[in-house]
């Protein structure tokens, strides 16, 4: 029998962390902290964010369409491809705080001649943003802020630990997160919603000690 791998530990930044990160953000580098809002505040997956187009953007309906992913293969090349699944593409509501930040950005950045509306995070001349260079510049503005080393990855993980923390449903994080079934929400994040189970056996004890 092969042994299972042994799980990853991750660093989830606690509330206040990602706060400290994110003022810091604000302060050195209000470009990279646009990205870094937007990846915490969607749950979006860090190749996912970087091949935003502008046309999958829908303000008005504060929502994006999630239809492509950067990567970079072979010698640092950059490759658009599809996500992978139909549950990966799915849509993703946007908080006020997210679609004001894209908003700004679509006001001061949008170039309506842009093949496909061009990408809503980019260097200076358009270009998308190198998956490497966003890792290591996280890095670097983490050790900055003094909170705890974490990878860009571990956003997503704490999205899902923020609102799962705050009474989200296991089910809407799993919409949110675009996972292919509930089942992978709960085995990453089952432990996170013990304190809504109790609640929720609470609650039934509640009404039957009313009805005797």
């Amino acid at each position: 029998m092969i042994p299972r791998p042994a799980s990853v530990e991750r660093t989830i930044w606690t509330p206040a962390q990602a706060i400290r990160f994110l003022h810091h953000c604000h302060a050195n580098d209000p470009d990279f902290a646009d990205l870094i809002e937007f990846l915490i505040g969607t749950g979006l997956r860090k190749g996912e964010a970087l091949g935003l187009h502008w046309d999958d953007v829908h303000l008005k309906a504060h929502t994006v369409y999630v239809r492509w992913t950067l990567s970079a293969i072979d010698n640092n090349k950059l490759v658009l491809a599809r996500p992978k699944t139909r549950k990966s593409s799915d849509w993703v509501a946007l908080s006020p705080r997210i679609h004001a930040i894209l908003t700004r950005r679509n006001t001061e950045r949008y170039a309506p001649s842009d093949p496909g509306g061009g990408f809503v995070f980019h260097r200076e001349d358009g270009r998308p943003l190198h998956p490497e260079y966003v890792l290591n510049h996280f890095h670097y503005l983490a050790r900055q802020a003094g909170v705890p080393r974490t990878s860009v990855h571990d956003l997503r993980h704490l999205a899902a630990t923020l609102a799962l923390t705050h009474g989200v449903e296991l089910t809407i994080v799993s919409k949110t997160l675009r996972h292919s079934t509930i089942s992978t929400t709960a085995n990453i994040y089952g432990h996170l919603t013990k304190p809504a189970a109790r609640r929720a056996v609470d609650a039934i004890a509640k009404q039957l000690d009313r009805e005797e």
